[in-house]
């Protein structure tokens, strides 16, 4: 799941920022591919000179469409903050998830809903993903944008990206290692909104005319972790009928019977996460489970849909294969 920044996907999401985009100096920041240098040396970089990328607070967007999960629960805290991180919105210190319908044109519909989780790290949310959303909806395709809960993070936006690029400066680290970042542990909150709006999907069908036996969970990044998760869940009451995941994986033991169908779409040159970390796809196989996997020579962390290249064809892929299993038939 990407947003038209490579900056609205999580961890890897970050360190796209790192090597892909123009720090606060105006100095372009030198790709890792293209220099040969590893992930750590570049974060290094980047926290030596404090050359940061540019983020600066903007408005909560109004959003009168977006469901409280928890609508009777007390939460603390202080209220979430919103900034514009390298050219597109993020979300972070959510405290209050939501999930926002984008509902297709009736005529149009086709019954099948997913579940939008944006990356970051578990962080922020790149909620430039709402373009992801509106693109489904366009197909015919209910989609719900997730708001999850997300860790703690410092009000201070400087301070903020300096604790975050020492964190991916660890991962880095462990990655060239040989310890794939895949080791990332989803905070049980955030699983926990997962659950629930998948419950929440279902509970309103036939309101929203979605067949509650075509609902769809999708993700980058941080967001393919969580679709993962909830993908895998023992209760079938609050796991997806069907997953998409981009440049994220957790790492797996065995993949259960129930384990649903699977889309898989991962850049060989992604400088987080191996396409060998948990060794998804014969494990799917193994388990006898439906799964589609792309693998794209180029396109970095969070597949950024770059123009000119094969990764802007990855949501092109994704519907097809829906219609493939037969997930966009006309809704009754």
């Amino acid at each position: 799941m990407h947003a038209a920044f490579a900056a609205a996907l999580t961890i890897g999401f970050a360190a796209s920022a790192v090597h892909g985009q123009t720090a606060t100096s105006g100095q372009p920041v030198s790709n890792l591919q293209k220099t040969g240098e590893n992930s750590t040396e570049q974060l290094g970089q980047v926290l030596n000179s404090r050359r940061l990328p540019p983020i600066t607070p903007i408005p909560a967007p109004a959003n009168p469409d977006s469901i409280l999960l928890y609508p009777d629960a007390r939460v603390g805290g202080l209220d979430e903050q919103w900034e514009n991180y390298v050219g597109g919105p993020i979300c972070r210190n959510v405290v209050r998830p939501t999930l926002t319908p984008f509902l297709p044109d009736p005529a149009k519909s086709t019954g099948a809903a997913v579940i939008v989780a944006p990356g970051g790290g578990f962080w922020y949310l790149g909620m430039d993903d709402v373009k992801i959303a509106q693109r489904l909806a366009d197909r015919g395709i209910a989609a719900f944008l997730l708001k999850y809960r997300l860790l703690p993070t410092s009000r201070d936006p400087q301070e903020f990206l300096m604790k975050m690029f020492q964190d991916l400066g660890e991962a880095a680290k462990k990655r060239d290692l040989g310890s794939p970042a895949s080791a990332i542990k989803v905070p049980e909150f955030a699983l926990e909104d997962a659950r629930t709006a998948v419950r929440l999907v279902r509970s309103r069908a036939a309101e929203w005319h979605v067949d509650p036996k075509r609902v769809g969970f999708m993700g980058g990044s941080a967001g393919a972790i969580l679709t993962m998760s909830v993908g895998l869940s023992p209760d079938a009451a609050e796991r997806p009928d069907f997953l998409a995941c981009a440049s994220g994986f957790i790492a797996l033991t065995e993949v259960p019977a129930y384990a649903p169908p699977l889309f898989l779409a991962v850049t060989m040159d992604d400088p987080l996460f191996s396409t060998d970390d948990g060794a998804i796809l014969p494990k799917w196989r193994k388990a006898k489970c439906p799964i589609e996997a792309h693998f794209y020579e180029i396109g970095g962390h969070g597949l950024p849909s770059t123009p000119g290249t094969s990764t802007s064809m990855w949501f092109d892929s994704f519907c097809a294969w829906m219609n493939t299993r037969g997930l966009l038939k006309p809704a009754k």
